[in-house]
C-alpha cells in the first residue's frame, strides 16, 4: 500500500486498519469494506444481532450494497428474513417504493427501491434497519421514507460504525464510533 493515512479499530474484537479518503477539501473519513472480509462480517453480525435481540425485529432491511454480507449474516444468526433497498430499478420489481438519497462515499445523488414483493414482506411488520457506516443520515433518512411508504414499524436501527458527530447517532446501536479527520483538527 501507498503511504495513505490509516486509522486502526478494534470492533468486535477483530482489528483492522482503515484508510482514510478524502472526500470533501481538507475533509477525511476512514473507509471500512466488508465486502470479502468473512472473519470481520461475522464478528460483527454475532454482536449487533445480540444487541438488536431485544428489540424483536420481525425483518432485517438494507440497502444496497456493503451491508449486504453483514445482513445476511444477521438474518441467520437471528432467524430473520431480510430485504435489500436496491439502488437500480428492474422490471421485475413491480410497483417499487422510492426514495432518493446522497452518499458521502459517492458524493452523487442515489435512489433506493424496495421491490413490489418484498413490500408485501414487510408491511404492517415491525423492521431494524441496518448499514455498515452511519454518516451523514441520507441513507438512513431513504431507508425511513421508504419505511413510512410501506406502512411499517421501525423498532430500531443498527451499524458497525457511525460516523462524524456521535451525539447525532445516540439513537443508533453501533459497535463503534469513527471520527471525521480535518486539516485543522479531528472533531
Amino acid at each position: 500500500m501507498d503511504d495513505r493515512q490509516i486509522y486502526k479499530v478494534n470492533v468486535a474484537g477483530i482489528e483492522r486498519d482503515l484508510p482514510l479518503f478524502e472526500v470533501a477539501p481538507g475533509v477525511r473519513i476512514a473507509i471500512i469494506n466488508i465486502l470479502g472480509d468473512t472473519e470481520l462480517v461475522e464478528a460483527v453480525a454475532r454482536d449487533l444481532a445480540m444487541k438488536l435481540a431485544n428489540h424483536n425485529p420481525e425483518v432485517l432491511i438494507t440497502a444496497e450494497a456493503k451491508s449486504i454480507p453483514l445482513v445476511h449474516a444477521m438474518s441467520v444468526l437471528m432467524d430473520l428474513p431480510y430485504v435489500v433497498l436496491r439502488k437500480d430499478y428492474k422490471p421485475y420489481m413491480g410497483e417499487a417504493v422510492r426514495a432518493e438519497t446522497l452518499s458521502i462515499t459517492t458524493g452523487k445523488p442515489q435512489v433506493l427501491y424496495l421491490d413490489e414483493k418484498d413490500r408485501n414482506l414487510i408491511t404492517h411488520r415491525r423492521v431494524a434497519l441496518i448499514d455498515d457506516v452511519i454518516s451523514t443520515g441520507s441513507t438512513l433518512q431513504a431507508m425511513h421514507e421508504i419505511m413510512r411508504l410501506a406502512e411499517v414499524e421501525i423498532v430500531a436501527e443498527a451499524a458497525i460504525f457511525t460516523e462524524g458527530d456521535k451525539a447525532k447517532w445516540s439513537n443508533v446501536i453501533a459497535l463503534g464510533h469513527l471520527p471525521v479527520f480535518t486539516d485543522d483538527k479531528d472533531e
